[in-house]
């Protein structure tokens, strides 16, 4: 039974731990970093790296989708973006950055991102971005959110997207409204010829009820980081350690309930570092949604800067635009060196490889069942 705290008289909280939290306990064996694998299926799509892209403007773009592909990743693109709503997308990129920068109005480039995403979503605009990815052989994936997916996934599916992903900042398999008709994931997908990537969740019991609508990976988090504001927002809090082991028991426990059906949990949020990416594989993570980590790459479409998907919401943002400072590697180097960083925000993958191999396991699904011990 979880540790349940108690906070005041008749009310107690569940004890969580997040990725700072844990570390990485070697074992007696170890192994040539040669020796390791880092390759990552799910479906009938291959990926060399566990790395699935944040799917926000500021990272994503057809290009970087690309790039990311050629290096063994998944770049999945915001089907709800600039790119759907705007020809000349790196334009206003450029004015929303010049409005981030300009630190006398910081709200001010929330309103810009705000304004831009007012723009309707032109169908033959989604299409050409999604061509550029898909001409070049890469695998194709968008990103819809739960409100409009049923809407955009005829287009997404007719451009030749390969893996759907339906992510909002908390998704449930049940959803209630007073007025219209909710998105029924599980009549949803049951529909599709794709598979589909839910999320995020942050608990057991949602990641359970995901699995059980036929997605073929949840994700586990809602993209936390410097930028992500849905704490101060919703007073919502995902402690990451805790919540990718409560998916992997979900995922234990839905393989068995099906005789073998295997759902993959894919980490979203607080991944900052290399030995971060480690401990979410750790705790069972089969792969990483990476957003902010990627913002050390120059080949980045925001020069710098980063904002979650949320960041445009019309009414209540829940996500900063922040700038970091940028090393100027290329995606390469960032992913797989080489390094002069002490600090493990360059050859994210090779840091993993590197983690994996001190600790004796081979592959990833090995590397779940490594020893894990809490900070005194």
């Amino acid at each position: 039974m979880r540790d349940q705290v108690e906070i005041g008289m008749g009310r107690t909280a569940m004890r969580g731990y997040d990725l700072d939290d844990v570390e990485i306990v070697p074992s007696r064996r170890t192994r040539s970093s040669k020796d390791v694998s880092l390759s990552w299926q799910i479906d009938a799509y291959r990926f060399d790296i566990p790395l699935v892209t944040h799917p926000t403007d500021a990272i994503v773009s057809p290009a970087t989708a690309v790039r990311i592909g050629e290096l063994g990743g998944l770049g999945v693109l915001n089907a709800e973006g600039l790119w759907a709503r705007h020809e000349n997308v790196e334009e206003k990129l450029f004015e929303v950055v010049r409005a981030a920068e300009e630190n006398s109005d910081p709200e001010a480039a929330i309103r810009l991102l705000q304004q831009l995403h007012a723009a309707p979503i032109r169908a033959d605009l989604l299409a050409t971005a999604l061509k550029q990815i898909k001409d070049s052989g890469v695998t194709v994936a968008a990103r819809v959110s739960p409100q409009h997916a049923e809407e955009l996934t005829p287009d997404l599916l007719a451009a030749g997207v390969e893996l759907l992903v339906v992510q909002g900042t908390i998704i449930s398999a049940e959803h209630v409204a007073r007025d219209g008709e909710p998105l029924n994931l599980k009549r949803f997908i049951a529909e599709l010829d794709v598979p589909v990537i839910a999320g995020g969740v942050g608990d057991y019991r949602t990641a359970m009820h995901l699995m059980r609508t036929g997605a073929a990976g949840v994700i586990v988090g809602f993209g936390q980081s410097r930028a992500a504001t849905t704490t101060q927002v919703l007073g919502i809090g995902v402690p990451m350690a805790t919540a990718i082991a409560d998916a992997a028991a979900a995922r234990r426990d839905y393989l068995d309930e099906t005789g073998g059906r295997y759902v993959h949990v894919i980490a979203d949020g607080a991944l900052s570092y290399s030995g971060d990416i480690a401990k979410a594989i750790a705790c069972g993570a089969d792969a990483v949604m990476l957003g902010e980590a990627l913002t050390e790459s120059a080949e980045t479409p925001a020069q710098g800067y980063y904002w979650t998907s949320a960041a445009a919401h019309p009414s209540l943002p829940r996500s900063e635009i922040v700038g970091f400072a940028s090393s100027g590697a290329d995606l390469e180097q960032l992913l797989f060196g080489p390094s002069s960083d002490p600090y493990g925000t360059l050859n994210l993958f090779g840091g993993l490889r590197r983690a994996m191999a001190k600790t004796g396991y081979r592959d990833l699904k090995e590397f779940q069942k490594v020893g894990l011990m809490l900070r005194g």
